[in-house]
């Protein structure tokens, strides 16, 4: 070989080594390579601009093929890889990877064919060895144009030994488009390199542990709007600070920081006029083609627009069509850019603005424009026009609320359907009381019918239920009850959802849900429309009303993701479905997700919560922090409870703090504590604030024949548990609490049987029946530990068996298992090795795996030979599986 041939080898060295993977990369399940989404497809293309992480993901998957023992060759384009180069890279990338230096002789140490046939040649040679290789091709955008022509054609003329990965920005065009169509190619998008929620919150308590909480990290996922770089970025200025918790317990200062990064990256290679023109349409929310020619007086709109969504996360495709919007941060910078404009400017682009927007019927953002441009008139009129479907249709009480701070005083009153969006807007909030006197306006107006009295009557009524009042609810509704005098359809489906909830608070959950189901179905034009959500949540409801929690589970899920996409995560409505689920989720035993669910979403609740998701999510967090150990972090939500409960008037929030408090404690038997609890619940019943309704008294009292039972057995009278128990068990019963029926049932069971009664294993086997019917698994834990301790022995095996699956432990925590190996114990490293000689690869294979050198290998393997007692590594296997410690299949 020439003096230049080796020189040309060297230098395509570096094009075929690859990066290693960083340290806090966390594997994503449904972006593993081995995710049936990727199943069966021959080529997979990852296309998305800068900062999506697509390096980072060849990077794990080629670990991933290698530690299956696949042959990898990886491969970084570079913009002066012609195709004779092209096809010596992808020669030499085979020889690293396989450990083959004769693997391509012909094209590294002869002359290269021009053109194709250099490609040809290498699929040829490739086609006739015994490998199975997945080829890496890294940064193909930087390939000239014939080159990608070459790599399209080796992608057409593949053999069945070779599978392909490509990773490219979006503005390169490989020509392929037939093979995605035909399904031999893969298409990963930005969309699906987007970190979601669940995967930011394990990224960053793999990094910082329990120094960064939940609502934090969930706060930092919509600050970067999942962006990979972008969350990357955020963990680094975390890290950087001397006081982690300080620095993350407000998102200020983390914000500030990020805006002195992220914008700068995502900004950094827009052109001057690009710039301008984004600083220009900065002020829109949402961006459309038409609109952005109308606001930034440019023709070629649409075509920047195209070109910068492909080219940079600036912006981001919404639901809508052609419809964009803009990442958040770099919009704030561009904002703050825009008001350095001339006000004339800045006044005529809003005018063009709200002129584009009120001649399609986008009214309220119309109006916004029209205001800031100096158009008042105009913009109240459309105001008018636009808040009351704004929240009827919609639920963007935030945005009555903001119109409600700048319109005067008269001109509410000059505008009765304002008024009822603000009426409408206040009763289903903490400020309840307020709807009220807005009603009073609304009634002392002219010409009032009995169709503004029933709709009073509803905004009335959703304030009793906000207030925690079903009494007075009652009173508000039954009169309207049949036959009520509206017309709209969204009035008709309130008025249905209210009828449903009215079944329920009498204990008839299958009655709300038939109420529910006969509603009459309006035109709520996209989708099913908010009061339709309303709707769904009170299903919801209904089902964790009577314990049915799998039920619960398969309604709220989907809810819960299309009002997210199209109200916001944050939005009240998917607060409630949030908390309603997470309580499913929890009793089903998947205490991850319900932590996910309720991240940075209780602020909401008390704010704009109904009363009953309020207490299903602060109590679902203090459960989960009991279930961790972290029993001062459930003390502290509870308190927290009666704290809400007291700022909002909510005593029955502050008898079930109280009431979990007492459950809490039994669990210890702390006889005294409980007491004390007790006696305050019963200071607080005899109360004369507290509501005296039928309905309102009959939830509570259940409540406190709970606690009294849980008082009991705290101080392990178990005789007197009985009593309490029994009577919150009818009491439940008769307004179908099946959840908590069960509980009470199962607290009887493990009373009797410590007062030595035959009875007590019969009723409790019969209470597990129940909860396995209804999916329920931590109802005995969350009850007591020694009453789940109790129900797992009645259900281990040797006993008669319930008549249905044997009730689970719950998943967390989990204690740790006896090693089966007498004592032997296995490193992390040595186990991953051990899984690796399971697969019968070699050393060398298994270091390239594991980023690590052969000799390092050879360590592990010989310390696993002593611990294991083998003398092969046939041996070591065997022995392992003998042991427990890898699968029996191979």
């Amino acid at each position: 070989m020439t003096r230049e041939a080796g020189s040309a080898n060297d230098d395509l060295l570096l094009k075929v080594s690859p990066p290693r993977v960083q340290r806090h990369l966390i594997s994503r399940p449904r972006l593993l390579a081995s995710d049936a989404a990727f199943h069966g497809f021959p080529a997979i293309l990852i296309q998305a601009p800068a900062g999506f992480g697509k390096t980072s993901l060849l990077a794990q998957w080629r670990l991933e093929h290698l530690s299956h023992g696949v042959v990898v060759a990886w491969l970084t384009a570079q913009p002066r890889d012609n195709p004779e180069r092209l096809a010596q890279a992808l020669a030499l990338a085979v020889r690293q990877g396989a450990g083959r230096p004769g693997f391509g002789h012909v094209l590294l140490d002869a002359v290269v064919p021009s053109g194709l046939e250099g490609i040809t040649i290498w699929l040829a040679e490739l086609a006739q060895t015994a490998l199975d290789v997945v080829l890496f091709v890294d940064e193909a955008n930087s390939l000239p144009p014939a080159s990608r022509e070459a790599l399209a054609y080796l992608l057409r003329n593949a053999p069945p030994n070779l599978r392909t990965v490509i990773a490219a920005r979006p503005d390169c065009h490989l020509d392929i488009d037939d093979l995605i169509a035909y399904g031999q190619c893969a298409v990963v998008d930005p969309a699906m390199l987007r970190f979601r929620l669940n995967e930011t919150l394990e990224l960053v308590q793999g990094r910082f542990g329990a120094r960064v909480d939940n609502d934090t990290a969930a706060r930092l996922h919509e600050l970067t709007e999942g962006w990979p770089l972008g969350v990357q970025l955020a963990l680094t200025v975390i890290a950087r600070g001397a006081d982690a918790r300080a620095d993350v317990a407000g998102m200020a200062a983390l914000g500030g920081a990020l805006r002195d990064h992220i914008p700068a990256l995502l900004l950094s290679n827009l052109e001057p006029e690009d710039r301008e023109f984004a600083t220009r349409i900065s002020i829109l929310d949402h961006l459309h083609p038409e609109l952005c020619r109308a606001v930034a007086q440019v023709d070629d709109a649409a075509e920047r627009l195209v070109r910068l969504g492909r080219d940079t996360p600036v912006f981001v495709a919404s639901e809508q069509g052609e419809w964009l919007r803009m990442h958040m941060l770099v919009r704030d910078v561009l904002r703050q850019a825009f008001a350095g404009l001339p006000a004339s400017q800045r006044a005529e682009a809003h005018a063009r603005a709200a002129g584009w927007l009120a001649e399609r019927g986008q009214l309220e953002q119309a109006a916004r424009h029209a205001l800031v441009a100096g158009q008042t008139e105009k913009a109240y009129e459309l105001t008018e026009r636009s808040l009351y479907e704004s929240i009827m249709a919609h639920g963007r009480q935030g945005v009555v609320l903001e119109w409600l701070n700048q319109l005067p005083a008269a001109e509410l009153d000059r505008r009765p359907r304002v008024l009822l969006a603000v009426a409408w807007t206040l009763s289903t909030s903490e400020r309840h009381d307020d709807a009220g006197r807005y009603v009073e306006r609304i009634l002392a107006q002219p010409d009032v019918n009995d169709a503004l009295r029933c709709e009073c009557a509803l905004i009335l009524s959703g304030a009793a239920v906000f207030a925690d009042d079903p009494d007075r609810f009652a009173l508000l509704h039954d009169p309207w009850a049949e036959s009520p005098p509206l017309r709209d359809p969204l009035l008709l489906q309130v008025h249905a959802n209210r009828t449903a909830y009215r079944s329920l608070l009498e204990g008839d959950p299958a009655m709300a849900r038939l109420r529910q189901q006969q509603s009459p179905r309006g035109d709520f034009g996209s989708g099913l429309g908010y009061v339709g959500r309303w709707g769904e949540l009170i299903i919801g409801l209904s089902y964790l009303w009577e314990g049915q929690v799998q039920l619960a589970d398969s309604l709220l899920q989907p809810a819960l993701a299309s009002a997210e996409v199209e109200l916001g995560r944050r939005s009240r409505l998917s607060c409630m479905l949030a908390a309603l689920l997470a309580s499913a989720v929890w009793e089903r035993g998947r205490p991850g997700e319900a932590a996910a669910l309720l991240a940075d979403r209780l602020d909401v609740l008390e704010h704009g919560g109904l009363p009953e998701a309020l207490l299903l999510a602060y109590r679902t967090m203090a459960r989960m922090a009991m279930a961790d150990g972290a029993e001062h972090r459930a003390m502290e939500l509870l308190a927290g409870l009666d704290a809400v409960g007291t700022a909002r008037a909510l005593p029955r929030l502050r008898v079930a703090s109280l009431v979990e408090q007492v459950r809490m404690h039994a669990r210890r038997y702390r006889a005294q504590t409980c007491r004390t609890l007790c006696e305050r619940i019963e200071a607080m019943m005899k109360g004369d604030e507290l509501p005296p309704g039928r309905l309102w008294r009959g939830s509570v009292v259940a409540l406190q024949g709970l606690a009294q039972g849980y008082a009991a057995i705290a101080a392990r009278d178990w005789r007197g548990a009985l009593e309490p128990l029994a009577r919150a068990g009818t009491l439940a019963q008769q307004i179908r609490l099946e959840r908590l029926h069960i509980e009470l049932l199962a607290l009887r069971a493990f009373a009797l049987d410590r007062c030595s009664e035959m009875e007590g294993e019969a009723l409790m086997r019969e209470t597990m029946d129940l909860a396995a019917s209804y999916g329920l698994v931590r109802v005995f834990d969350d009850a007591h530990p020694d009453v789940g301790q109790w129900a797992r022995a009645i259900a281990a095996p040797g006993d008669s068996p319930p008549r249905r699956a044997p009730l689970p432990a719950p998943p967390e925590p989990v204690a740790p298992r006896p090693d089966p190996t007498r004592g032997t114990v296995l490193t992390p490293k040595e186990r991953e090795v051990l899984d690796m000689l399971a697969r019968n690869l070699s050393n060398k294979e298994i270091g390239r795996a594991m980023q690590v050198g052969e000799t390092t290998i050879k360590w592990h393997v010989k310390n696993l030979l002593a611990k294991l007692d083998a003398g092969t590594r046939k041996e070591v296997v065997v022995r392992a599986r003998i042991l427990g410690l890898l699968q029996s299949s191979a």
